[in-house]
């Protein structure tokens, strides 16, 4: 049974941050030759004292929109954002008392039981696990991984905001990776991922039998994109350093791996981002050596920005996809969902759809007003209505949300069968008539067509719903499905078992209105994979951020 503490030592703070800033100043002399901080000391640049590690000594605080940190969603952008007094670090809220709460609703469509995947010591404040991508091995599919932002070592030298679990019975249990050891590149009580800032990506690539877990990572340049790699992924002192791209202001990376051994493209990664150094163009690129070396491709230019969403590979023909979307200046402003597409393993590219505008889904502007937050008062849960593309055989699903009138988010599926050409008209596929929220889905497809899209919904709330409340229940996952590659769908029921408290957030080292900015869910032969983040186990009589898994066989 895992232990939450509740107790944080004052001097390993103080050691740890020392140390990280030690490392980031160092890591900051490169950026002071490409303009990226003010050579002179201006009033609005920062000291060291009382500031987050994430944040670079001397950075100041008017480079923020010119380096875009105010679009960035990573850990890193978030502390700057707060030290410079553009955004509010997370805190603890009075909560009623501590428990599960557990709803009986109808049969989960899962039709498992959820699964905790923080396992071991928890010490608040920095308890916050979410944003979640999965991956499983196709020739042990017992073998699942999944990847996710974890706080618990914030204020660690080297940085490491970044964790994953692992399961060998194929998801009924899991175990969060922890050193239990101080042999590089582990430290006793951390994740094995040290020196990286979150934003998970995790593949298993079947030609060379590894894993891959990919962050933001400040091994790979200042803020690059990087991670570690593993043929046995249980044992923390197995993963070894590699990079993918070396830069000063990537965010919000997607990937995906070739695994059909027919293809012609059989064992080529991918990996997507937006490079901020670059004005935060759309960038891609592909390795067909496992991660050994790199090219990389242009799919936008820094102007109309578009944000990248995910990436998937088809698996029956090895076409490459990447969704991205033009957020029109953030806020409140119309959507636009795009896709890339490549037929030769990555080497050219083509925008091949442009989709209707459509309205931000949303309650309330976050803080820092380019972000819009799904709950208000305060605000709270960013998100801009992305979600996931699944494809197979041509026939392209992608699931997204908008706002419909007063409704602040509805899900919605479009589907392509001419290789992302043209989609059809957008499907709803939540059909609650509550007006309550339906919002951040995912979706993945198996290797029989079926489909599953599961979403966080707000229908089964008890009351309105509260931050860190334990006593009113806020959401549940629901899904629905497809058995014929999208065409139709299942009506929507209850993915999970409960329904979830709205989780605090209460490090302060990451901004207040964070709850993961996505999930990626997976299959392996005809299973669908999908974890969430949820608030159902209490600290402090607090709900708070623990990523849960599910799984659904079909038929």
């Amino acid at each position: 049974m895992k232990n939450k503490s509740v107790s944080q030592s004052a001097f390993f703070y103080w050691r740890t941050s020392i140390g990280v800033l030690f490392v980031l100043t160092g890591l900051c002399l490169g950026l002071l030759s490409v303009g990226q901080f003010s050579v002179k000391a201006q009033r609005s640049t920062l000291g060291t004292n009382g500031i987050s590690p994430l944040v670079p000594a001397g950075f100041d605080c008017a480079q923020i929109s010119a380096l875009g940190l105010n679009k960035q969603e990573n850990f890193r952008a978030g502390a700057i954002m707060i030290a410079c007094g553009e955004a509010v670090g997370g805190y603890s809220t009075s909560a009623g008392p501590a428990g599960r709460m557990i709803d009986e609703m109808s049969a989960p469509l899962a039709a498992a039981t959820d699964v905790d995947l923080i396992t071991g010591t928890e010490t608040s404040p920095h308890i916050t696990q979410s944003e979640t991508f999965a991956a499983a091995n196709p020739d042990n599919t017992s073998q699942i991984v999944v990847a996710f932002n974890d706080s618990r070592n914030v204020t660690a030298s080297p940085i490491n905001i970044s964790g994953a679990s692992v399961s060998t019975d194929a998801g009924v249990t899991f175990t969060r990776l922890t050193c239990a050891n101080n042999t590089p590149p582990c430290v006793t009580g951390r994740s094995p991922f040290a020196g990286t800032l979150g934003d998970p990506v995790m593949l298993y690539n079947r030609k060379a039998a590894t894993w891959f877990a990919i962050f933001l990572d400040t091994a790979c340049s200042f803020q690059g994109i990087g991670g570690y790699k593993s043929t046995n992924p249980s044992d923390p002192n197995s993963w070894t350093h590699f990079c993918v791209h070396t830069g000063s202001g990537d965010d919000r990376e997607s990937g995906a791996v070739d695994n059909n051994s027919s293809s012609l493209f059989y064992g080529s990664m991918y990996v997507s981002w937006n490079d901020f150094s670059a004005g935060g163009n759309l960038k891609v690129r592909r390795s067909t050596d496992a991660g050994v070396t790199w090219t990389e491709v242009q799919l936008a230019p820094a102007s109309p920005f578009i944000r990248d969403v995910q990436a998937t590979v088809d698996a029956a023909n090895g076409n490459v996809f990447v969704a991205g979307m033009d957020e029109g200046g953030g806020g409140f402003a119309n959507r636009i969902n795009r896709l890339y597409r490549s037929i030769n393993g990555g080497v050219n590219w083509s925008l091949t759809y442009t989709g209707p505008a459509f309205s931000a889904p949303g309650r309330a502007l976050c803080p820092n007003t380019y972000f819009v937050c799904m709950f208000s008062s305060p605000s709270y849960w960013r998100h801009m209505g992305w979600g996931q593309p699944a494809v197979l055989a041509g026939v392209v699903n992608y699931v997204y949300d908008a706002k419909v009138g007063t409704d602040p988010a509805n899900v919605f599926a479009i589907r392509s069968t001419d290789n992302g050409a043209t989609f059809s008209t957008p499907v709803q596929l939540n059909t609650d008539t509550s007006g309550k929220a339906n919002w951040q889905p995912n979706l993945s497809v198996a290797a029989d067509g079926s489909l599953v899209a599961v979403w966080y919904d707000e229908r089964n709330a008890t009351a309105t719903c509260v931050k860190g409340s334990t006593s009113v229940l806020c959401y549940q996952m629901y899904a629905a499905k497809s058995t014929n590659g999208g065409l139709t769908w299942s009506a929507d029921a209850p993915f999970s078992s409960v329904v979830s408290p709205l989780p605090n957030q209460p490090d302060p080292n990451i901004v207040t209105e964070y709850v993961g900015d996505y999930d990626y869910s997976y299959s392996v032969g005809n299973h669908h994979l999908h974890p969430w983040t949820d608030g159902r186990v209490p600290i402090n009589s607090a709900s708070q951020q623990d990523v849960f898994f599910g799984r659904r066989h079909h038929p």
